[in-house]
């Protein structure tokens, strides 16, 4: 471990360190920050394990990164594996990799080409994800813009414009898709407009209402427009 007159912070190899504020973090062997940590910028190229919260302008997980704490910042970008144990308090999160948050999400704009798992509600202004996530609690955003590959999850979904689809995925994700789940589940969706696909729901509830092919939808409750595929199931149709 070495600190240089710049207020930096490099572990190579195995190595840990106590918090504090730096300006660059930078984590390339097994590196352990044992309090809590203020930066500029994380990076985590190795097995990173932050024990206290983590507060910083960016932060980057490219190996594998435990959180004891809470993240607050600006931007996140995982290619690799994160674990928060806490809550994940950041205006920009991009997810190419995996992360679990055990607490709550707070964000402007999430952008998922992987796996997500939050295990209490997420919001967030813009939430646009591919591949698979599973929120414990409400999934509550302005924009939702899903590509459903894999089973997706969330207790209740909230939003003004909600648009759910099957991902246009390639040819040897057309060959694997009979033995796996290709569909969002959740108990109520809400919004204003909601074009839906492979979704199973309890209740949709909005004022222009579309279900597109493959949906199990048991109410639809609409004040404006509805419309719905034939390859589709509404148990009971509601305009209010």
């Amino acid at each position: 471990m070495e600190t240089n007159r710049r207020g930096d912070l490099v572990i190579n190899g195995l190595g840990s360190s106590n918090g504090g504020h730096f300006s660059l973090v930078t984590l390339n062997g097994s590196g352990t920050v044992n309090s809590d940590l203020n930066c500029e910028e994380l990076e985590c190229n190795g097995s990173g394990t932050m024990k206290g919260n983590v507060a910083a302008t960016k932060v980057n997980v490219n190996g594998n990164a435990r959180f004891h704490g809470t993240i607050e910042g600006e931007k996140l970008k995982v290619d690799g594996t994160a674990k928060v144990a806490q809550d994940l308090l950041v205006k920009n999160v991009k997810v190419s990799g995996k992360v679990n948050v055990e607490g709550k999400v707070k964000a402007e704009q999430i952008n998922i080409h992987g796996i997500l798992t939050v295990g209490e509600d997420c919001e967030a202004e813009s939430f646009k994800g591919k591949y698979r996530f599973t929120i414990g609690g409400l999934l509550n955003a302005e924009e939702i813009d899903v590509e459903v590959y894999g089973e997706c999850r969330a207790k209740e979904i909230g939003g003004q414009t909600i648009t759910i689809k099957q991902h246009r995925g390639s040819f040897i994700g057309a060959i694997f898709k009979p033995f796996f789940k290709n569909q969002l589940e959740t108990d109520l969706i809400e919004g204003d407009k909601i074009v839906l696909e492979n979704t199973v729901a309890k209740v949709v509830r909005g004022h222009q209402v579309k279900i597109g092919p493959n949906c199990q939808i048991g109410v639809v409750e609409y004040t404006d427009e509805f419309s719905q595929d034939k390859n589709s199931v509404v148990g009971d149709i509601q305009k209010v």
